[in-house]
């Protein structure tokens, strides 16, 4: 069972009190007024490990249903005539949200006490990055096209992120970050679609779904393409596209409808359910392994198939839906001693 260090308990404990204090003042908002909130969490401390992937941090606001994207105040005039031409902005009699993510991921190699460059493991990086995503949605399925911004090297401030991290749970720092990947700007065009597929549902509020996913990605960091399925199974299972761990296009917390707990009267939104996924990747480029795009750097030969095998469990208390997913990662890259293991947290907030 993986152990939740001290400060991640007491974070989770303020977040929950302060979930309380705010559910109880005024009843839920309807679906073209609502914003969702997300903050997620993952880490290899969940499996008492320090290497790979082996932190990332992700903040997430989802805007209200849309009918049209031109109808958002997050967007300029002139992004709101060029957004109106995605392929699927056209559609008429289903939903739009548009998503604002920022977040930074972390890697580095296994023994992080030496000082020198390990030829045969893969580079120290960070990605710093912002985001926006174009949803289109109906109960059954949802399109994504995101766009990814930020910098890779010292600038993704991963080594402080690290030493703060590690100085927090009174472990040694990394000592090799001086060979981290150079600094590069990069870019990430992502599509995605996701699809409801069996949905069931009892008169007593049990029930089950499965979600499958598709897509890929083209860019200095990542050129993939992916798929995969998620299943999910309990009490009032929430109308929304699943529990997505860390990665590009897979924003997918905000309900689908009224019909979600979250959207029910103060008190009375309740639900629990588990979930179990799966996701593979065939991979054409990924910077953290490739190294630097356009400058020599230090460099792995990747596996071209990863996949994901996740489970985890998922509550959602009025408007707060919190979830723990523990995930196991195939080998990344060849001379990999073995796959990878790591914890996610997500919690967000539907106002």
């Amino acid at each position: 069972m993986p152990v939740i260090p001290d400060f991640i308990r007491q974070a989770l404990c303020m977040l929950c009190l302060f979930a309380f204090a705010e559910t109880i003042k005024a009843d839920p908002p309807l679906p073209d007024e609502a914003w969702t909130f997300t903050f997620r969490f993952e880490n290899d401390l969940f499996a008492d490990t320090d290497r790979n992937y082996t932190s990332g941090l992700k903040f997430s606001w989802i805007s209200p249903d849309l009918e049209h994207f031109r109808d958002s105040d997050m967007l300029p005039a002139w992004a709101k005539t060029w957004i109106s031409k995605l392929p699927f902005s056209a559609n008429e009699g289903l939903q739009r949200n548009i998503t604002f993510s920022a977040g930074q991921l972390i890697y580095t190699p296994t023994d992080i006490e030496q000082r020198d460059l390990i030829v045969d493991d893969r580079p120290y990086a960070g990605w710093l990055y912002s985001a926006f995503s174009f949803h289109n949605k109906s109960y059954r399925h949802l399109d994504t096209i995101e766009f990814q911004f930020g910098v890779i090297g010292p600038l993704s401030q991963a080594e402080a992120a690290q030493d703060l991290i590690h100085d927090l749970r009174n472990i040694p720092k990394a000592n090799g970050w001086d060979n981290q990947l150079k600094n590069e700007p990069g870019l990430v065009l992502v599509y995605e679609n996701k699809s409801r597929v069996v949905p069931l549902k009892t008169s007593g509020g049990w029930g089950f779904d499965a979600i499958t996913h598709y897509g890929g990605a083209a860019g200095n960091v990542y050129t993939y393409l992916n798929t995969g399925l998620e299943m999910r199974f309990g009490w009032n299972v929430p109308t929304d596209f699943g529990t997505s761990l860390i990665r590009p296009g897979g924003e997918t917390n905000a309900p689908t409808d009224s019909n979600d707990p979250r959207y029910t009267k103060v008190g009375h939104g309740f639900s629990l359910h588990a979930f179990a996924a799966i996701s593979a990747r065939l991979v054409l480029r990924d910077i953290f392994l490739d190294g630097n795009t356009f400058r020599d750097s230090h460099s792995v030969d990747k596996e071209w198939l990863v996949a994901d095998f996740v489970l985890g469990l998922s509550m959602i208390i009025d408007r707060f839906k919190l979830s723990y997913s523990q995930v196991v990662r195939t080998k990344e890259f060849k001379g990999q001693d073995s796959g990878h293991n790591f914890g996610s947290i997500s919690l967000s907030i539907t106002y």
